[in-house]
């Protein structure tokens, strides 16, 4: 365990300093078919009862997303992600200025939900499934999270094998940040996640979260989403809505190993985790 680094983004203009603490960022997937609580936040107003209750519960940033990306899924047209999307944002906006993220990858969606009052822009596929997002992602410079996933979500649990794990996500990460700087998005507002269970085994996202101190090389902030993954869900033999202990559980290990945002579903059950892994790190600092 040593201390974690600090990065400097900008966010609406403003600093936007990772790594003082961990930062929840919760999912409200508006999509019938997610895999953890697909079609619970489809409509307008459970969408925004659920965002309510994760600002009351300490939420730091709102992850919207208007397409699944589950194992096996197909994808979504941008016009059917927009109308999801865009309402809600919209209506969040009228009532919290939270910074909210968009997840997405299509910059036909991307660039009126940033216009809709969207900050962050949230890309599984880091750039690769649409020409168009990077001129986005430069014309704005918001802050820009890239995820390693190997294939797509239609193909990505299809015997998923790597001949260097690390190796290959790394190598990976860093062409996807390179490609998107000489697209004119600056390095400095990337963030960067390793894709748990995108294209991995349960073996895979148990070797990643064990040892995600190796990201520290692309010397970019970290992002991990393992919130009630099949993995967790293999490991404990428990259903999708009895994962709560098993998330928190590896979301502090992540955070022990310097990730510095993590992706949930339950902002009141992760919060507690967060500040007491916060807690160890900072007792690890201070004993350094």
């Amino acid at each position: 365990m040593i201390p974690r680094t600090e990065y400097t983004l900008t966010l609406r203009g403003a600093p936007w300093v990772l790594g003082r603490k961990t930062l929840v960022m919760g999912i409200v997937n508006v999509t019938p078919d997610s895999f953890s609580d697909g079609g619970r936040f489809f409509q307008l107003e459970a969408a925004l009862r659920q965002v309510r209750a994760m600002l009351a519960a300490g939420v730091d940033v709102i992850d919207i997303g208007g397409e699944s990306t589950r194992p096996f899924s197909d994808p979504v047209a941008a016009a059917d992600e927009r109308d999801r999307v865009i309402p809600l944002i919209q209506a969040i906006r009228r009532e919290t200025d939270v910074p909210i993220s968009i997840d997405t990858t299509k910059a036909e969606v991307a660039e009126p939900a940033l216009q809709a009052g969207a900050d962050i822009i949230n890309d599984v596929s880091a750039l690769r499934f649409d020409p168009r997002m990077a001129a986005v992602a430069a014309a704005t410079q918001v802050p820009l999270i890239l995820m390693h996933m190997l294939g797509t979500p239609k193909t990505m649990q299809q015997d998923p094998h790597y001949d260097a794990l690390w190796s290959e996500l790394i190598r990976f990460l860093e062409e996807r940040i390179q490609a998107a700087v000489a697209q004119g998005v600056k390095r400095e507002q990337i963030i960067i996640d390793p894709g748990i269970g995108f294209g991995k085994t349960v073996h895979h996202n148990l070797q990643l979260i064990r040892d995600l101190d190796r990201l520290r090389c692309l010397e970019r902030p970290i992002l991990l989403g393992a919130s009630r993954k099949r993995f967790i869900g293999s490991v404990l033999d428990r259903p999708v809505d009895q994962r709560e202990a098993g998330t928190a559980a590896v979301n502090v290990c992540a955070i022990l190993n310097g990730v510095h945002l993590v992706r949930v579903h339950d902002v009141a059950a992760q919060r507690d985790a967060v500040i007491m892994a916060d807690a160890l790190l900072a007792a690890a600092g201070a004993r350094s």
